[in-house]
């Protein structure tokens, strides 16, 4: 009988204790500001190795994303809610508008909402498994329902702490994409007036 008692009191502390979806859209809500390093490798079917690149990003709420690849060579992307800005090198920058390619943008809505955990964006696009792996770990692995991206994407699997930390990309093509983050930054809480500038397009 104790036995059973115990095993009852432990159930109910894990389940009490258990981390949720909603926890990780809370904590993320909290975060203004992520800076972080990346690491990309993408494995293309019917190539023998994959693709490596690696470089830095931004993601401000009130701003957008921005996303420099470092390596193996130089290109910024920027995206925000009206348009995308990608600079190649020192080539002149590339303006798509929401407007010319309103798929793009579905996907840059997608892309931020991945980033902030957004419940509403997410629960509108996929269905989707969320797992406690203890010790603040989680993992969630959405299957899209809706279209562009049920033509595009297998499965998208997120896994991190009080943090994204890695993300990875199955698309229907067979080819896979592994994102992986790291060095986050939360402060300074604001932008740096060096940050509002690379939003100044």
């Amino acid at each position: 009988m104790n036995k059973i008692l115990l095993m009852a009191l432990l159930f109910i502390s894990y389940t009490a204790s258990a981390m949720t979806l909603d926890d990780v859209q809370r904590s993320f809500a909290s975060q203004p500001i992520v800076r972080a390093k990346f690491q990309q490798e993408r494995q293309i079917s019917g190539m023998a190795q994959p693709l490596h690149s690696s470089g830095e990003v931004l993601i401000a709420k009130t701003k957008g994303l921005w996303w420099q690849q470092q390596h193996p060579f130089p290109m910024t992307l920027v995206l925000d809610d009206s348009h995308m800005v990608q600079v190649m090198g020192s080539q002149a920058p590339q303006i798509i508008t929401a407007d010319s390619n309103p798929q793009m943008f579905q996907f840059n809505h997608l892309l931020r909402a991945l980033f902030q955990a957004d419940r509403k964006v997410l629960d509108e696009n996929f269905s989707h498994v969320f797992t406690d792996q203890g010790n603040g770990k989680w993992q969630l692995v959405l299957t899209p329902s809706t279209t562009p991206l049920d033509k595009l994407f297998s499965t998208i699997t997120l896994q991190g702490d009080k943090v994204l930390n890695r993300i990875e990309l199955n698309d229907l093509q067979g080819d896979f994409t592994e994102i992986s983050f790291s060095n986050h930054r939360l402060d300074p809480r604001k932008l740096t007036h060096e940050e509002q500038q690379r939003f100044a397009f």
